[in-house]
């Protein structure tokens, strides 16, 4: 019989739960290390629709790569979320289970699953190895990778889009800068921006930039591709469903495996 504790022994195996940053929450976020899991849903976050979607399909499981909860909850209100979808994992026996970003760093990653996605060659990390980071030479956080052929940071902008499949994204920069390196981090990496700068990268590929840092960027000469986060981190869905299944085929363990293909960017642009 496959538990939940076998799930998040092979999610271990894939991105390593002691990877994650000190202020995150990947890991088991409700139910029982021990319930049984013939099926597991996949998605990005943590809803009610992809609640509703896991209990229609039978799903014993939900695996998604944003956490349920990131900072403790002081009351439990079954009347929203988190408790919404807390009660109803209890109910319906469906564990909930998370690889934020143990994922992003992890070799082989979402890091390296959105280089490879926009066409980067000679991947290293972004973020230099530290005491830390121990587990490998490429596990960290952000990549930095060159283009096949030099382009200009209008292209850039076009051929990230289209490599995506994004209605819009945002640009920062000289239009016509030539750009040959490229640096970028999945999900919000307006942290690592002074990391950007002096990493000798032409443009930043990234979600969620504020305005201070893209002026900050600007300031610098170098360009600013704002994805968003939605279209930085929605591809971990196919990465994770992926990943599952090989290691699940490999440990011998019978699952089934569904991704939830109903999530949209909660940012519409009229």
């Amino acid at each position: 019989m496959v538990n939940t504790k076998n799930i998040l022994a092979l999610i271990n195996t894939i991105a390593p739960f002691d990877l994650a940053e000190d202020w995150d929450n990947s890991g088991l976020q409700a139910g029982n290390p021990d319930w049984e899991v013939k099926r597991v849903m996949i998605g990005l976050d943590v809803s009610m629709p992809l609640m509703m979607a896991a209990k229609e399909w039978k799903s014993d499981l939900v695996l998604t790569h944003h956490p349920l909860m990131i900072k403790p909850e002081n009351c439990i209100d079954f009347g929203r979320l988190p408790g919404a979808v807390i009660q109803m994992a209890a109910v319906h026996q469906i564990s909930i289970v998370s690889a934020h970003t143990n994922l992003d760093k992890a070799k082989q990653g979402l890091n390296d699953y959105f280089a490879a996605r926009i066409g980067l060659e000679n991947i290293s990390l972004l973020v230099p190895r530290g005491p830390s980071v121990c587990v490998d030479e490429m596990t960290g956080l952000g990549r930095i990778g060159t283009l096949a052929s030099p382009m200009v940071l209008g292209q850039v902008g076009r051929h990230i889009k289209r490599a995506l499949n994004l209605p819009y994204l945002r640009i920062t920069g000289d239009v016509d800068l030539m750009v040959k390196k490229i640096a970028i981090c999945t999900g919000s990496g307006g942290s690592l921006t002074e990391v950007f700068l002096s990493s000798g990268a032409d443009v930043y590929v990234t979600g969620d930039m504020k305005y201070h840092e893209a002026r900050q960027v600007e300031d610098h000469s170098k360009g600013l591709v704002d994805v968003g986060h939605f279209g930085s981190e929605h591809m971990a869905v196919d990465l994770l469903a992926d990943k599952l299944c090989q290691a699940a085929q490999i440990a011998g363990l019978a699952i089934e495996v569904k991704k939830f293909t109903k999530e949209k960017d909660p940012f519409t642009i009229v």
